[in-house]
């Protein structure tokens, strides 16, 4: 697999995630984020997810981005929801790219425990979706052990090797540079050679990402966190993202983490803020 290599005065590249419902219009879109840029679309379970979605998927297509919305294996209630959301954002939406996760709930609503049940059905590859993107997961996950996971990748690796899908891993976020570095290597060691685009809390107030990452469960870099900017000042000022993100920089210019590629950000403090930050450093 051919890798772009990067030197040391370049910045990782980096995609964003937004939820459908507060997608800017396509004014707001074309001053706020770079053409061309993937943008992911969150699936929180509300009831209005299918409208919502296209709506935005439109919206970022006629604004010259890239819509990748969520397929959340979980909260998909049949089969025929999952082609019929499928071939609607294809069809009407221009999308091409998705991304596949389990979906977060203990007892799926529908026929899809998990994101390899819903490869299995042949609807992305009958509706176009060249490019798909997988979860992984540097934190570990309360649903599955760190051997499940290395075995799901590697069946995930397979289905694209025998289907010309170009697959890419997209992490959860986290504040724990090493951590996130070990995991990446393992994934190598493990046999999977797939890009990794690894995900990142933008700038954001510090109680709002200790919010977010209760929700999310990222404990142990939660704690990280918290000790490194326990301070009032650092309440006050907030959280800069570099202290994540330079040093997995250095990491991939030193050679030793080739499969990670990109980051992936997640706006908690805003798009506004987000977008100003990945400009100045000269991710976009």
């Amino acid at each position: 697999m051919n890798r772009h290599v990067f030197t040391e005065t370049q910045s990782l590249p980096a995609s964003i995630e937004i939820l459908p419902k507060q997608t800017p219009a396509a004014a707001e879109l074309t001053e706020i984020l770079p053409l061309g840029i993937r943008v992911y679309l969150t699936d929180i379970g509300s009831a209005d997810t299918d409208a919502e979605m296209l709506a935005a998927a439109r919206r970022l297509r006629d604004a010259g981005l890239i819509p990748v919305p969520h397929l959340a294996a979980r909260r998909l209630p049949s089969l025929s929801a999952l082609e019929t959301r499928i071939g609607r954002l294809a069809e009407a939406a221009g999308v091409t790219d998705m991304l596949v996760i389990g979906g977060g709930l203990s007892a799926p609503l529908g026929p899809f425990a998990s994101s390899m049940d819903v490869l299995e059905t042949g609807f992305l590859d009958r509706y176009g979706i060249v490019d798909l993107a997988i979860a992984g997961h540097p934190e570990g996950s309360p649903d599955f052990s760190e051997a499940t996971a290395t075995e799901a990748l590697r069946l995930k690796r397979d289905f694209a090797e025998r289907t010309n899908t170009r697959l890419r891993i997209v992490t959860q976020f986290g504040f724990d540079p090493e951590r996130t570095l070990a995991w990446a290597r393992n994934v190598r060691a493990g046999g999977v050679d797939i890009p990794i685009h690894i995900g990142v809390a933008g700038p954001a107030k510090i109680t709002t990402l200790v919010k977010y990452g209760t929700m999310c469960g990222i404990g142990n870099s939660l704690s990280l966190l918290t000790r490194r900017t326990g301070s009032l000042m650092a309440l006050a000022t907030g959280y800069s993202p570099e202290t994540f993100v330079a040093p997995i920089e250095r990491d991939v210019w030193a050679g030793s983490n080739a499969l990670i590629s990109q980051f992936h950000v997640f706006p908690f403090g805003g798009l506004d803020k987000t977008s100003a930050w990945l400009r100045k450093r000269g991710s976009w």
